[in-house]
């Protein structure tokens, strides 16, 4: 929905999801805008939403969800369909908690971006654990995404690949 319309009827849109005090919003967009936050309900504003500094349109397409507490989280970035690299992540520290060695992570990261439109060559897949399940969060742009421990030399490889295959001198 545009980010106008959630802000003239974020209490119906919130109950609508069976939320009464907080949504988590974000950009319904992988090239990210404004970072997805939780934010109360009576709060929600373009300013929330830090309207006028990566975007100027108040029509901008938002996602509204329910929060839920996420455990682990993964970043993986992909090139041409194909996950090259992953990393485990604290969000709240922004730091790198393991290796991305999370096979079930990894699966359902590879079966994302091999079962999907790219968005573009070469982006990153954000994978979390809810309880026992295993869950997309969103697809952000390479090039403002923190790597965390994501095997450098693999992405490196991959995205130089890419690179002479498809832009040759």
């Amino acid at each position: 929905m545009p980010a106008n319309e959630l802000i003239a009827n974020a209490t119906d849109v919130a109950a609508g999801i069976g939320c009464l005090d907080r949504v988590f919003v974000r950009p319904d967009s992988p090239l990210k805008p404004f970072s997805g936050r939780v934010l109360d309900v009576d709060s929600i504003s373009l300013k929330a939403l830090d309207h006028g500094f990566y975007y100027e349109e108040d029509t901008l397409p938002v996602i509204v969800a329910p929060v839920v507490e996420v455990g682990r989280e993964w970043r993986f970035v992909v090139v041409q369909g194909r996950v090259v690299a992953g990393s485990g992540y604290d969000a709240g520290t922004r730091r790198a908690v393991d290796s991305g060695g999370d096979v079930k992570a990894r699966d359902l990261a590879d079966e994302v971006a091999s079962s999907m439109p790219s968005p573009c060559p070469v982006y990153v897949l954000d994978v979390c654990q809810v309880g026992g399940e295993y869950h997309l969060i969103e697809l952000n742009p390479f090039g403002g995404a923190d790597l965390y421990d994501c095997d450098a030399a693999a992405i490196v490889s991959a995205v130089s690949n890419y690179a002479i295959q498809n832009h040759p001198l």
